[in-house]
């Protein structure tokens, strides 16, 4: 039972926690912006950009996230 202890600083082993001990905490709260339906793509350029939202058409640069 020590291990499943979320007071310490130690992770517990896997398998370790039965599903009771863990009962009560949250998993995860997400927040999703609201989106708004603008205009689209038409059918040729969105299946080469893999969207047919405009705003989500984020192409791959090839560099990291960060500033440097």
């Amino acid at each position: 039972m020590a291990d499943c202890n979320m007071q310490s600083m130690q992770r517990p082993r896997p398998g370790s926690c039965s599903r009771d001990q863990l009962s009560g905490m949250h998993l995860a709260i997400a927040y999703v912006p609201w989106q708004h339906w603008n205009e689209t793509y038409h059918l040729d350029k969105a299946m080469q950009t893999g969207t047919i939202f405009p705003e989500l058409d984020k192409p791959f640069l090839g560099k990291r996230g960060a500033c440097r």
